[in-house]
């Protein structure tokens, strides 16, 4: 059995401990020596090579500038001092920095109006080309309607014309007119209206008429000049007629006189030879005796009739053979009330003088107003008998058309007008001669005259 002792207390004498500490204080002095020696020899080569110890790396640096405390010798460069500014500066700031503002909301402004107005413009170009595509023929037909009165689908033939319209693909309605027996055209306007479209009615009227409702008409114009009280007397076809031209002087109407039979030709024929108006198909012609024992009409009679119909009332007449030659009649003016839009527009002028190129009896006006006054020297050539020499004459006294009539104006009498040039003198191949009263009066009365059938010679 083994048993642990405790071991003795070990026990140092004086003389051990004095050699520790002296081989302790050697150590001590032998490294301060090791020391001061790699410090000198250090700076002695750092002076000899003339070259610096390597500098710390970036983590050493922060690392000493996070742990190095502040010199109290106050060695760092303390922050400048905040200047103050006045209430002034303040303000004048301020303003300078509103203005840049307002600056810059102008030009946004300006931009946005820019933009918006290229956006008009352009919405102005796609209506015009939209308008201007619109009023072509074969577009602005669409826009037109054919309206038949219902009481000329009673007559034998017509339906030809309605199976013509409906094969060109033509609208048209079957309603009851302000004339009776009558054909009107509507069209629709491109103005929007409170209830859509507006419909706008044409100007041209076409009635068809048997040989007996003309026989009534020339009777009735008959008894209205023979009384000599106008529209007075009247019969059935024409009293409606007359009222509507009252009403309306816009209106033009046409009277096509269809469904000859064979013994009354001669009346279709014979009013439409003397008179030159268009006939088809009216066969022979019987004796003159026949107009007068149908109408109990002379001759003069039945050209007084035409001539109040035509040049009083503006009435046209057609003669026809059936409701074919209708149909063709009523094709041609739907296609004419189809082109005149179109014509309208590419015929409008605001300067109709001013021409684009030069020819043999034209002169070029520039916008400038330059070529006007070769314009005015055209203008007075025109009359008969008046040369260039004369036409420079006038000009030479009166620039321009308004001085000319205003000199007329400022004259009294109308014989002072009229000779008011002839004493102007003319300059021909070195020999005067005066204009004359002649070629005066005919260039007062082409400028002031206001009769445009006037005849100047």
């Amino acid at each position: 059995m083994y048993v642990l002792r405790r071991a003795k207390t070990w026990e140092i004498s004086e003389s051990e401990d004095s050699e520790a500490e002296s081989k302790l204080s050697l150590n001590r002095d032998v490294s301060n020596q090791i020391t001061t020696v790699s410090k000198e020899d250090g700076e002695a080569e750092s002076s000899e090579k003339g070259k610096t110890l390597p500098s710390p790396t970036k983590a050493e640096s922060s690392q000493a500038s996070v742990l190095s405390a502040p010199q109290p010798d106050g060695s760092c460069t303390p922050s400048p001092a905040r200047k103050r500014r006045t209430k002034e500066e303040i303000e004048t700031d301020r303003q300078k920095a509103k203005e840049r503002k307002e600056a810059r909301d102008r030009q946004r402004a300006a931009k946005a109006n820019e933009k918006e107005e290229r956006r008009r413009e352009q919405q102005r170009r796609r209506e015009a080309a939209e308008n201007l595509k619109s009023l072509r023929p074969e577009n602005y037909i669409r826009s037109l309607t054919v309206c038949v009165d219902p009481a000329l689908l009673q007559q034998h033939d017509s339906d030809i014309l309605l199976d013509t319209l409906a094969s060109l693909e033509w609208r048209f309605h079957i309603e009851n007119q302000e004339l009776t027996h009558s054909i009107t055209w509507t069209r629709d306007s491109p103005q929007q209206g409170e209830q859509g479209q507006v419909t706008v009615e044409e100007e041209q009227v076409i009635v068809v008429l048997t040989l007996t409702d003309f026989m009534d008409i020339v009777v009735s114009v008959k008894k209205i000049l023979d009384s000599e009280e106008e529209e007075r007397g009247m019969g059935a076809v024409l009293s409606p007629l007359l009222e509507l031209l009252n009403r309306d002087a816009n209106k033009l109407v046409s009277l096509l006189v269809t469904d000859c039979v064979p013994d009354h030709r001669s009346v279709c024929l014979s009013v439409a030879i003397r008179f030159r108006f268009r006939t088809k198909g009216c066969g022979e012609c019987l004796p003159e005796e026949m107009l007068q024992s149908k109408l109990g009409l002379r001759n003069v009679d039945i050209q007084e009739v035409l001539v109040y119909l035509q040049l009083y009332k503006n009435i046209s007449l057609v003669f026809l053979d059936g409701w074919q030659d209708v149909t063709d009649h009523v094709c041609a003016v739907t296609k004419a009330l189809s082109k005149r839009p179109f014509k309208l527009l590419t015929e409008r002028s605001e300067l109709p003088f001013c021409v684009d190129g030069s020819w043999a009896s034209g002169a070029r006006v520039e916008w400038d107003g330059s070529g006007l006054i070769q314009v005015w020297s055209r203008q007075i050539q025109q009359l008969n008998r008046v040369s260039s020499a004369v036409a420079s004459t006038v000009i030479a006294s009166y620039q321009s058309p308004q001085l000319l009539l205003q000199a007329y104006q400022n004259l009294g009498s109308e014989e002072e007008r009229k000779g008011m040039l002839a004493g102007l003198l003319v300059n021909t191949g070195g020999k005067e001669r005066r204009i004359g009263p002649e070629i005066s009066a005919r260039i007062y009365r082409c400028f002031t005259a206001q009769n445009p059938q006037l005849v100047l010679d």
